[in-house]
């Protein structure tokens, strides 16, 4: 919504009007382009400037009356701002009108010096001020160019009009379609700099009436690009069913999620807000008073907040719980972001299927997470998960760690004998974290006990028979591994049943609600949460440690907080990220060479600031200390 803001210089307003008295029109750029339009159409429409409206007469009695009772919903949630507007103008000799979608004019408020004279031009209730009625005017003319305007002086087309000066602005329902105009008019020599300030407030507090008025039962959305805009007049409302159909908006959410009016009713929120609505529905039952920071689809930020019908927060038993009260360990992990649903999806397929799962990701994104979720989904839940690190294990061990051993095998073994991971896992789950790292002379040997389903001690012994859900992990490309010689590429086919992409935070759209629930975890019922514009920083930093970063982060920005304070800001992040973040804001849509790069700066930041202590440096990091030698590892290659 905007106002035509160039106005036409007196001398060039003159000449300009000399020659629409011969027929003729202004060259381009002697008068404002609007009103050349304007100009244009009332001369198609056969009037003359010097001449008398159109004779169409008046709505009087009854007959206004009923175009009044048509739109007694407008008139309604109208009146209280028309009374509003009137206060603030009272006093400047000026008329506050509405008209309906076809310029009849339906209530008028003014001071009574200036209404005797607007009368005498049937500037009153029941006259029709449509352009091809009136000529170029504010309200007809903002009908014509669905916009707002101002038309001041000479620039009405009819010259005994040309004592006034206007300000409208269309009204917009919730569904787009066209309501009416408000319009604000005066004497021109008393101008008001600041109507058009009124006409423009007065025109969003109409439209977000009719929008609440439509949409009480419905699940708001309330958006502005900053989180100090939401519950000001100039935030968007979009209304939704619980499918994600946007069933009706305001002027500015149409324009912060780019729809028009034929979106409405037919469109969803996917492919607009990068974030499902299950995830909205969530945020609302969780933490209805707190902005969320989202992305839109093209990467811009907004802010949102959720407003729930108001029957279903008065119930407890629906407020606080999430969407589905039955989800498994599968559909909990899924927070709105659109890809990690995806693999979800693909991941619930293949349960119980005994296909071998490989999970790629790089540190700290969460796979032995996902990984655990699968098991406790799937009908292996009661039986044992198995995790091993084959990065962590020294290589003389893993061996003997996974396979067990027999007794007296080696130097120093037990006496009875190890079972060994591998038989530990029987009837469960077992999870190979990191298996990119595991020596070739292992890679072997797992090889043949995935071809054969048994186990062979490491000293012999008698083969045991083994079931086991295998999902293996790694950071790393096995391909690029099996390329370079250090991966079997028979050993890669058998693990490759189904590949799994786990997405970096980075690359997540569910930053904040990810750190809703790390934080209620920390801190179950303490409605902890982040400051806005802190949560809108931190979901664009690249985060190379990823979750677990995130959440070491903010473990210890909680604890910082003071006895009584609830909202993290900027002041309560960790010495050693904080000092990091020159290097982090950088990065946040680099490549992942720079990241890497990136992530290597801040590892040796931490060593020198930890005076070379590995378990600390790493626990400060939000990593693994195996990530973190591992990482070292390749820092001196």
């Amino acid at each position: 919504m905007h106002f035509d803001k160039g106005r036409s210089a007196g001398l060039g307003l003159k000449h300009a009007r000399q020659m629409l008295e011969r027929g003729d029109l202004p060259e381009p750029g002697a008068v404002n382009e609007m009103v050349v339009r304007s100009w244009q159409r009332c001369m198609k429409a056969g009037l003359l400037p010097f001449g008398k409206p159109a004779d169409v007469g008046y709505l009087v009695g009854d007959k206004l009356e009923q175009a009044q009772h048509r739109r007694r919903q407008l008139l309604a949630r109208a009146k209280p701002v028309l009374d509003y507007l009137h206060a603030q103008s009272r006093g400047s000799g000026s008329l506050v009108l509405l008209a309906d979608e076809d310029g009849v004019i339906l209530e008028s408020l003014g001071d009574p010096e200036f209404v005797s004279r607007a009368e005498r031009v049937a500037l009153m209730s029941g006259a029709s001020w449509n352009e091809v009625h009136r000529g170029t005017n504010a309200i007809g003319t903002a009908l014509s160019e669905k916009n707002a305007v101002t038309v001041h002086g000479g620039e009405h087309f009819l010259e005994s009009n040309s004592f006034l000066t206007c300000t409208a602005s269309p009204l917009l329902g919730p569904d787009g379609q066209l309501q009416g105009v408000l319009d604000i008019s005066g004497h021109w020599r008393l101008r008001q700099s600041h109507t058009s300030g009124l006409v423009l407030t007065g025109a969003h507090m109409i439209e977000n009436r009719l929008f609440e008025r439509r949409h009480g039962k419905d699940v708001w959305i309330s958006i502005h690009p900053s989180a100090e805009g939401i519950g000001t007049i100039a935030e968007g409302l979009v209304a939704l069913n619980e499918e994600g159909r946007i069933l009706g908006a305001n002027r500015a959410g149409m324009a912060l999620l780019k729809l028009f009016p034929s979106d409405l009713g037919r469109s969803t929120t996917e492919g607009r807000i990068d974030l499902r609505m299950e995830a909205f529905l969530d945020w609302g039952r969780r933490r209805a008073e707190e902005p969320m920071a989202i992305r839109r689809c093209d990467g811009a930020t907004l802010f949102l907040k959720v407003r729930l019908p108001q029957t279903r927060m008065a119930d407890p038993a629906v407020a606080n719980v999430s969407p589905k009260p039955n989800r498994d360990a599968l559909e909990r992990l899924d927070t709105g972001d659109q890809r990690m649903e995806r693999i979800i999806e693909q991941a619930r397929k293949i349960l119980d299927k005994r296909i071998p799962i490989l999970l790629f990701g790089e540190t700290g994104v969460g796979k032995e997470v996902f990984a655990k979720a699968m098991h406790a989904s799937s009908r292996r839940m009661d039986k044992p998960f198995v995790a091993i690190n084959c990065a962590a294990l020294p290589e003389h061990l893993i061996e003997s760690e996974l396979f067990g051993y027999a007794p007296g095998a080696f130097t120093g073994a037990r006496r009875e004998g190890w079972q060994g991971r591998i038989r530990e896992a029987n009837g469960g789950t077992l999870f190979l974290d990191e298996i990119g790292d595991m020596p070739l002379a292992l890679q072997s040997r797992l090889l043949r006990l995935l071809q054969e389903g048994e186990v062979i001690p490491l000293g012999g012994g008698k083969p045991a028979k083994v079931d086991f859900q295998l999902i293996a992990a790694s950071h790393r490309q096995l391909t690029e591994e099996v390329e370079k010689g250090r991966f079997r590429a028979d050993l890669y086919y058998r693990l490759d049943g189904i590949t799994l992409h786990l997405p970096a935070l980075r690359e997540r759209s569910d930053f904040q609600i990810l750190a809703a629930r790390i934080l209620d975890d920390i801190a179950p019922n303490s409605e902890i949460s982040l400051a806005p514009e802190l949560a809108k920083f931190l979901a664009s930093l690249p985060w190379p440690g990823n979750l677990r970063q995130m959440s070491h982060v903010l473990r210890t920005s909680h604890a910082m907080l003071e006895n009584g304070e609830t909202r993290i800001t900027r002041e309560h992040l960790p010495g050693n990220f904080a000092s990091g973040l020159d290097l982090l804001r950088h990065a946040p849509h680099a490549s992942v060479e720079s990241l890497r790069e990136t992530s290597d700066a801040m590892i040796m930041r931490a060593l020198k600031m930890n005076g070379g202590n590995r378990s600390e440096s790493a626990r400060r990091l939000g990593i693994s200390r195996s990530t973190l030698y591992r990482k070292m590892r390749r820092l001196a290659e």
